[in-house]
């Protein structure tokens, strides 16, 4: 009898899937909410879209959410900013942001569980730094600059723009799981 149990806890619910097939989705649809720039690397709506992913689904739904959404991308769905898509995306000017936001979202989630919303917000913070570290160490690889110039071309100007997206998307997505959870939609 225990096994069965343990087999019935293992299995994802149908709530489940249609969360991460939506929160994919949503992101694809924020990513395309962008101001181009010289650089390649186009400001988007993605970061407060995978921040929302973490708060709201938490590690493991976020994590997969991610990865849905990334394999979307890779199979040439036009997922990524400008409706691109295909595995060059991922090895372009803008593709080291797309590995860190594996780590966003998981920082995003680790913080959504603290009752600290300065420990929160540092995890959230942590998470673009991760993030921008990983985008800045790519472009520097694609377009044989420094460190010091890529982090000016492409992660300076979005800073402020990012860390605030963390910011909106731990109020937002906090008050739409207690509501939906006060409702009964969501565990």
């Amino acid at each position: 009898m225990a096994e069965g149990k343990v087999k019935a806890s293992s299995k994802i619910k149908t709530v489940d899937i249609v969360l991460i097939g939506m929160f994919a989705a949503i992101l694809g649809i924020l990513s395309q909410i962008q101001v181009p720039s010289p650089t390649g690397v186009p400001m988007t709506m993605q970061t407060f879209g995978v921040a929302l992913i973490g708060v709201f689904l938490g590690r493991k739904k976020g994590l997969m959410t991610m990865l849905v959404y990334v394999l979307l991308g890779v199979c040439g769905v036009p997922v990524f900013a400008g409706l691109s898509g295909g595995p060059q995306a991922l090895v372009s000017y803008s593709g080291g942001f797309i590995w860190g936001f594996f780590i966003l979202a998981l920082c995003c989630a680790i913080g959504e569980t603290r009752k600290n919303y300065v420990f929160k917000m540092g995890l959230g913070i942590a998470g673009v730094a991760a993030c921008h570290i990983l985008g800045i160490l790519q472009f520097m690889v694609v377009a044989a600059s420094g460190f010091v110039e890529s982090f000016l071309l492409v992660s300076a100007p979005y800073l402020i723009k990012d860390i605030l997206s963390v910011l909106l998307a731990y109020i937002i997505g906090g008050v739409l799981r207690k509501r939906l959870a006060k409702a009964g939609l969501l565990d």
